[in-house]
């Protein structure tokens, strides 16, 4: 795919998968993909749509899956394949809670004796690496017995047993009814959790790996790309990206705050020589804004230190006063938060900064992916995390028509799209080059044929500062403010 991706909740930005279809076909024209997150019936459950309780048709609140063809008939169509579990409420689970081993999905939720045939003691059960605080353990009544079910994420989120039949069978029905919905990129959401292996964390294990080869094979066979999420190491994220044909980059994201807080680039330039170039560049996501993807993993050294993660962590509280950290998790057996719960905006608080970042995202190779409330420049929705007290949903705004209206109106967000118009510029087809000019600068460079893009960045100022050079021929322009990146 050329050019850049949004990544959308359907009901959050105007309401339905129509309102999507006309913001692309207007004023957001230049995005050539849309990753639209979990539409499936419901998308509001416990999980903001990742606890289907039926993964095979589109929640009628939102639209159709005739809607859906209709967008990818225009430009690339991305949906998630929930690979780790289903809900607790879907017809497959309920039928096994009522019959027990005379039910046809007998075999396909993975049980705390699946896994431990023969018991485990107290350090086989606490390696296994989970996400939340607590035990990955749900006790539930099958058939008239009590049974402990595997819910890594939540209590009503059973764990499928991907390696039984029945696991399979469950897996293939989903991504028939994506292919025949017009999805083009399946996004195996949680992959790195799905096989579990007793004597390891169970995550992004060599048996993972063997996993994601084979149902990348079965997404192949559909016609279909994909794309896997994995929050990890950045060595675990390099093992996986050959395997794949999308890998996110989870580590430009903190390493650019990092960059911005100190103004120093030495640890964004190390990771710039290893990323791989099947990337789906990304800062701020549905799940807030990752940070642990930098840093030190199970002993290993990451790309910045703990403290370096922590004073992250610590500037974010500053600038959304105090909030971020009110709103952050921080999981089992970690001593600072996965992510940052707040918007990138809040978070660096301020224009100019948020606006490099984003030319950074959109000129490293990959294929760029904006966030809707990144896309709004919106701030932290502190009133709707009040009410739900789950700590994401300070970054997931429900956008009404007209709030949309008023923030395409802005200069950050007229910006941000001027970027998305750019990544069509015939030069990124060409080679690129980069290379650090001093501890706290930086040049990005595409050189076509007969045109030449340059990005260059100084953090060394109180406030960053960026130019995009864009050269045609004979003529050449210059960009060095957010107002000007506008006019593109």
């Amino acid at each position: 795919m050329s050019g850049a991706s949004i990544l959308v909740y359907a009901e959050r930005v105007g309401g339905s998968l129509k309102h999507i279809q006309a913001l692309l076909d207007g004023p957001l024209k230049d995005f050539s993909g849309v990753h639209v997150l979990p539409f499936f019936h419901p998308y509001d459950g416990d999980d903001a749509g990742f606890d289907p309780i039926d993964h095979t048709i589109v929640d009628p609140r939102l639209g159709s899956w005739d809607d859906f063809k209709a967008l990818s008939s225009s430009r690339e169509l991305t949906a998630d394949l929930i690979v780790n579990h289903a809900s607790n409420l879907s017809p497959e689970f309920l039928d096994w809670q009522e019959k027990g081993e005379a039910s046809e999905f007998s075999g396909m939720f993975l049980t705390f004796d699946t896994v431990f045939p023969n018991g485990a003691n107290e350090a086989g059960i606490t390696s296994f690496y989970r996400p939340r605080p607590g035990f990955p353990f749900t006790a539930y009544e099958v058939a008239g017995e009590r049974r402990l079910v595997w819910t890594t994420f939540m209590p009503s989120q059973v764990d499928i047993d991907i390696k039984h039949e029945a696991g399979t069978a469950y897996l293939k029905r989903v991504l028939a009814a994506l292919k025949s919905g017009g999805v083009n990129v399946v996004r195996l959401d949680a992959v790195g959790y799905a096989v579990k292996t007793p004597g390891t964390d169970s995550f992004m294990t060599p048996e993972t790996l063997e996993f994601v080869k084979e149902i990348t094979g079965l997404i192949h066979a559909e016609g279909m790309r994909v794309l896997v999420e994995v929050h990890a190491h950045y060595k675990q994220q390099l093992a996986i990206s050959p395997l794949v044909d999308l890998i996110y980059d989870f580590q430009t994201a903190p390493l650019l705050l990092h960059s911005i807080f100190t103004g120093t680039v030495d640890k964004l330039a190390k990771w710039f020589e290893l990323r791989p170039t099947n990337c789906l560049n990304v800062l701020d996501t549905h799940d807030g804004y990752g940070i642990i993807d930098a840093g030190p993993i199970g002993g290993a050294e990451g790309l910045i230190s703990d403290a370096e993660m922590a004073n992250i962590f610590q500037q974010a509280e500053i600038n959304t006063g105090g909030h971020s950290k009110i709103a952050s998790v921080i999981p089992q057996w970690f001593n600072l938060p996965h992510q940052i719960n707040a918007t990138l905006p809040s978070i660096l608080g301020d224009d100019t900064a948020h606006v490099l970042a984003r030319a950074v995202q959109f000129f490293l190779p990959g294929e760029p992916q904006v966030y809707y409330v990144g896309l709004f420049n919106g701030k932290d929705d502190q009133g709707l995390f009040a009410k739900t007290e789950q700590g994401r949903d300070v970054n997931r705004h429900h956008y009404t028509p007209a709030e949309i209206d008023e923030a395409i109106a802005s200069p950050v967000t007229q910006a941000i799209l001027g970027l998305a118009r750019l990544r069509k510029h015939a030069a990124f087809e060409g080679a690129f080059s980069w290379k650090q000019l001093t501890g706290s600068a930086i040049e990005l460079q595409w050189t076509g044929k007969d045109s030449n893009l340059k990005l260059w960045f100084d953090l060394s100022g109180s406030t960053p500062a960026f130019s995009i050079e864009i050269t045609d021929g004979t003529s050449s322009r210059s960009l060095t403010s957010v107002s000007e990146l506008a006019t593109i």
